[in-house]
């Protein structure tokens, strides 16, 4: 069981403590957490994190297979999920991630915006 997180810090479960998830949406928020947190931001972790703050820089020809990459790189080991699909799109100034995951024989999919 983790901490639900909604927009970088944890969510309240209404009694006055933190919400709590389980399963696949357990799995959804270790994701996001991944793909959304710059790799090596955290020194004893240097392999924790995605790149995916670098595809501003990238043509956005490149964006969807780069993106693929990253986030096959940023969710290997994570409890058995595969990336079976991830795109790039933009929203006004920003940009959205769409990444599918398959696991436990569940199709999941999650939407995480990236920051610059």
């Amino acid at each position: 069981m983790s901490l639900l997180l909604k927009g970088r810090d944890y969510a309240p479960d209404g009694n006055g403590g933190v919400a709590a998830v389980q399963g696949a949406e357990e799995l959804l928020e270790e994701a996001l957490f991944r793909l959304t947190t710059r790799r090596g931001s955290f020194p004893f972790l240097p392999e924790l994190g995605s790149r995916m703050h670098l595809l501003r820089r990238e043509k956005p020809s490149e964006w969807d297979a780069l993106a693929m990459q990253f986030a096959v790189e940023a969710l290997d080991g994570l409890d058995g999920a595969a990336v079976t699909e991830a795109a790039v799109r933009r929203d006004g100034d920003g940009l959205l991630l769409d990444v599918s995951l398959a696991w436990q024989g569940e199709e999941l999919s999650l939407t995480a915006e990236l920051e610059g």
